[in-house]
């Protein structure tokens, strides 16, 4: 019998302090090599949106994440990202278990925009996070739970003060005021840039988590150049990331990017003074989805979960 993890049970089996310290692992182990991520795969469904399936081998495990991103469906009363995390045996290829991808997805999406946060930002004022959605909210959530303060703004002022009073947040009150946090987390669909050239300032930081898939962006390539810019991996990001754009345009190049990672294994700087200016490019990555899943898998006898009979 395997079981299947709903989305009700990723979230109680992964409470949000327990997803930083499973993906900050992840990072650390991807950046010594010691787990493996063969590239992320997009299907193409456009306009409407895509499909991606991404593959990650780890800790004894290998998981495959098939999910869609299909950013017009909320209007049509359907979740943007929906699909399945399966994860198996990696000694002897059996199945171990079944996760909703679109919980691990906001699990590990607001873990990562925190972990980035916390290594690279320097302010220590509520951070902001713009847009109020799914994972928006998994941002805000993280930020509560670790301590940090945290006010939500979104284009639907509705959805912000929801979510706000949800979880106990603040609420911006204009959209500026929000980008000119200490700390930003954009969680947007990416379809309009919102850093535009020269808005960023002195000692700001902010985790892009919205750009994931080819065409999205939600900074300035000239905010890109002038910050010192991490991102979650460098081969995925510089096709599929806010970073493409850049790298097409030929205004950076690979020794100018840091990996998170590499930041948290010691390997690599992260902020240099209070000053500087730290941008994280987070494309989402699936050996995120393998962390959290096994987190997960950790609390499977605790959580009386219905189980799969092949």
């Amino acid at each position: 019998m395997i079981p299947v993890f709903s989305a009700q049970a990723v979230e109680a089996a992964v409470p949000p302090e327990r997803a930083v310290d499973a993906v900050r692992d992840a990072f650390v182990a991807y950046a010594r090599g010691e787990w493996s991520m063969p590239p992320k795969v997009y299907v193409p469904a456009y306009p409407a949106g895509d499909f991606r399936a991404m593959p990650a081998l780890g800790g004894g495990y290998a998981a495959l994440k098939w999910v869609t991103s299909f950013p017009g469906n909320p209007a049509r009363g359907l979740p943007t990202v929906t699909g399945l995390v399966v994860l198996s045996n990696a000694s002897d290829g059996s199945l171990v278990a079944v996760f909703d991808a679109a919980a691990v997805t906001a699990i590990r999406t607001g873990a990562a925009a925190v972990l980035a946060a916390e290594t690279l930002g320097a302010g220590s004022a509520p951070a902001a996070v713009v847009g109020a959605g799914v994972n928006g909210r998994a941002a805000a959530r993280t930020f509560l739970a670790r301590g940090q303060g945290v006010v939500l703004w979104d284009l639907d002022e509705k959805r912000a003060r929801s979510a706000a009073a949800q979880l106990g947040a603040g609420v911006a009150a204009s959209r500026e005021e929000a980008l000119g946090a200490d700390v930003v987390v954009t969680v947007t669909p990416g379809h309009e840039v919102v850093f535009t050239d020269g808005s960023l300032r002195a000692g700001q930081h902010v985790s892009l988590m919205g750009a994931d898939g080819p065409g999205k962006a939600e900074i300035a390539v000239g905010e890109l150049v002038r910050a010192h810019t991490f991102c979650d991996d460098w081969e995925q990001a510089s096709h599929n990331g806010e970073l493409a754009h850049a790298v097409e345009a030929g205004a950076l190049a690979r020794e100018q990017v840091t990996e998170l990672g590499a930041v948290l294994d010691g390997t690599a700087d992260g902020r240099r003074n209070d000053d500087e200016i730290t941008v994280f490019d987070s494309t989402g990555l699936a050996i995120q989805d393998l962390a959290i899943a096994l987190a997960a898998l950790e609390r499977a006898s605790e959580l009386g979960l219905q189980a799969l009979e092949l």
